[in-house]
């Protein structure tokens, strides 16, 4: 892996980019704030979410990805440029590998790597992300042995059975981490009649949800606005109020880990019975989500180490597999620019 191989895993709530041999270089939200007046970029990352909700008309923070794929082209150019002047200093011309969710049709890849062409890229590699999930989990995908990985992001949920090398059955929703903060802030408005905004959300569900066993006992603050009398609100959510805003959306990714399992080959699925379900990304931090799962699928399930940055950390060891993995790189040749 040369030193200035990159690897991006872009997601739709964090961008994660690899460089070389030095690992993780960047972990920040995937916004963008740009100033309509002035025609120009103002912030990426980080400082553009800080702008979230608190900007003049005129200035924008907006989020170039929904639901896994590439929404605004120019947005998402704009970032992906920004970030590697950012990790590079100055632009050279890098082979870039590039993550995209199992079910992303050739239209949606094409603007991934038109993104990162127009960015700078000399060669572009495209890699599924159980694969790379799996990967960043340390799991050995070259044995004819089944694994399987439940990838939860921001955007998209992956999931997938893996063997040899090569995807044996995949399956990708578009139900996940923004569907999650999206549910919260829907029942608290339903409940309280409080409206409370995507930060807050998010952070209530970072903080007290438990979906396996909750005890009501665990509270937040959130503050908001009344709809009915229009002004501010504080209000006290619990632990148990997190389980019935989120259920209904984690049971529709457990009906699909149910679906890839009922088409799996026997074989393989007493491979996964032995070795388990790995939870990787963001959604795999939800407090009781392993324990759930195991209890309604009836295998073992573990969340990866350090779930957040693991599709990163396969697409970053993908530079030593491009002759080997086969679903993973199946499109390889299609997008191979000098």
């Amino acid at each position: 892996m040369a030193a200035t191989d990159i690897g991006i895993d872009l997601g739709t709530a964090n961008i994660i980019i690899t460089m070389g041999n030095k690992g993780i270089v960047v972990n920040e939200p995937s916004v963008v704030a740009y100033d309509k007046k002035k025609q120009c970029v103002l912030a990426v990352g980080n400082e553009a979410y800080k702008m979230i909700g608190r900007t003049p008309e005129y200035i924008v923070a907006v989020k170039p990805l929904k639901d896994g794929v590439i929404s605004d082209n120019v947005m998402t150019e704009a970032m992906i440029v920004e970030f590697i002047r950012k990790v590079m200093g100055r632009l050279v011309k890098p082979r870039i590998i590039l993550c995209v969710p199992s079910s992303v049709t050739d239209v949606e890849n094409r603007a991934v790597v038109e993104a990162a062409l127009s960015a700078g890229a000399r060669k572009v590699f495209i890699i599924e992300e159980p694969i790379a999930a799996l990967l960043g989990a340390g799991v050995d995908i070259s044995k004819p042995s089944g694994s399987m990985v439940v990838d939860i992001g921001g955007g998209t949920s992956d999931i997938a059975v893996v063997s040899f090398n090569g995807i044996v059955k995949s399956c990708s929703l578009k139900m996940a981490g923004n569907k999650f903060d999206a549910a919260i802030i829907r029942g608290i408005t339903m409940k309280y009649k409080v409206l409370v905004g995507e930060k807050t959300a998010e952070n209530a569900k970072k903080q007290i949800t438990n979906v396996f066993d909750p005890t009501g006992e665990n509270r937040i603050t959130v503050k908001g606005r009344h709809l009915i009398k229009g002004l501010p609100e504080s209000i006290e959510v619990t632990d148990r109020d997190m389980y019935d805003f989120l259920i209904d959306s984690v049971n529709e990714i457990i009906d699909k880990v149910r679906e890839v399992f009922e088409q799996t080959p026997p074989e393989l699925v007493g491979d996964i019975l032995t070795s388990g379900i790995v939870l990787t990304g963001g959604g795999a931090m939800l407090k009781g989500l392993p324990e759930l799962i195991s209890q309604k699928i009836g295998a073992p399930c573990r969340v990866a180490d350090n779930p957040i940055e693991c599709v990163a950390r396969g697409v970053s060891k993908a530079f030593d597999y491009t002759d080997e993995l086969l679903d993973g790189f199946q499109k390889i040749s299609l997008y191979r620019y000098k």
